[in-house]
């Protein structure tokens, strides 16, 4: 019986070496990287504009795949179910790492079990977008609309676990008004339908939303961050209109399976980082409406910890089910 503690040890022995030899060949091919919405939404925009880079510092390319459905959690599954070797990461951001935990509590992965994050990549806020049909050139103009035709002025989100809905219902609270929150797959398709007149409000993420309100589709009422965005220099925040406390932003972040070794972790989180100090790099984030920032795997730990518990304490008092 007593060899067993041995061989025990032998294994973990062998298993760590394993590692070691794996972190040190790493990446001997291309890597993946899951993006959990289509082609066009935030996270896919910004992959694309920071991948190129990453990957010629690694001298492998970078493959984004997109998965979307389920408000990102189908790919956001995907990514944590795949191989810990290095050659498979995820974006992530805070519906489907912080909002899918506080709502769900049958999650079908655990976002800080399953993961390990890689760095935060930068905060983006939300833009209130009216087709110019509505008739609202403010935020407090819509408002009033809204007030006048309870439950008739609707706006776009991307189901409950998401920061348009929550960012709504957040909005409904403080005015007292009641809005009617229109489910869709993603930003980049239901802004189609506000751009034809269709609904009201798109409570959108900034990449697909720019395009059309820079070509007068769609009026800009206000961003949701705590200062104006860069994208967006000339349209007031909430807070600035009189919605005093009103701050919805979604964060990006680029994760790795739960047990990726740590040396190539490390190494993801260097190349990133670095990426994300080009000035031509942050140049066409700003574009897109991001604000870039990067943070260590052990701090982004902490803040998703502290995201998830914020989250849920709005999710509860807005009485917020999964879907």
């Amino acid at each position: 019986m007593k060899p067993l503690p041995l061989l025990a040890a032998l294994s973990c022995s062998l298993a760590f070496f394993a590692s070691v030899h794996a972190a040190d060949t790493w990446p001997a091919r291309p890597i993946r990287l899951i993006a959990p919405f289509p082609a066009g939404s935030s996270v896919d925009a910004a992959a694309r504009v920071i991948t190129p880079r990453v990957a010629e510092a690694l001298g492998q390319s970078i493959v984004i795949d997109n998965r979307a459905g389920a408000a990102g959690a189908i790919g956001a599954e995907l990514g944590a179910r795949a191989a810990p070797d290095g050659y498979t990461i995820a974006g992530g951001t805070t519906s489907t790492h912080a909002l899918a935990k506080a709502l769900n509590p049958h999650l079908a992965y655990d976002p800080e079990k399953d993961f390990v994050p890689v760095t935060l990549i930068g905060h983006l806020p939300y833009v209130l977008a009216v087709h110019p049909g509505v008739g609202a050139n403010t935020l407090n103009e819509l408002i009033s609309i809204a007030r006048a035709k309870p439950g008739q002025v609707r706006y776009t989100t991307v189901g409950n676990a998401s920061m348009a809905r929550l960012g709504g219902e957040l909005l409904s609270n403080m005015t007292g008004v009641q809005l009617t929150p229109i489910a869709y797959k993603s930003s980049a398709q239901s802004v189609v339908d506000t751009v034809a007149g269709r609904i009201e409000l798109q409570f959108g993420t900034m990449a697909p939303v720019l395009p059309h309100i820079r070509s007068g589709k769609l009026r800009a009422l206000a961003v949701t961050s705590a200062t104006r965005s860069p994208a967006l220099p000339d349209t007031p925040t909430a807070q600035e209109t009189g919605f005093k406390g009103y701050e919805v932003t979604l964060w990006l972040a680029v994760f790795a399976p739960a047990k990726t070794p740590r040396p190539i972790v490390e190494r993801l989180h260097r190349e990133f980082a670095a990426a994300l100090t080009v000035q031509q790099i942050r140049d066409a984030l700003n574009l897109q409406g991001l604000q870039p920032e990067s943070a260590t795997p052990a701090a982004f730990s902490r803040y998703l910890s502290a995201e998830i518990a914020k989250w849920r304490e709005v999710a509860r008092k807005a009485n917020l089910k999964p879907e």
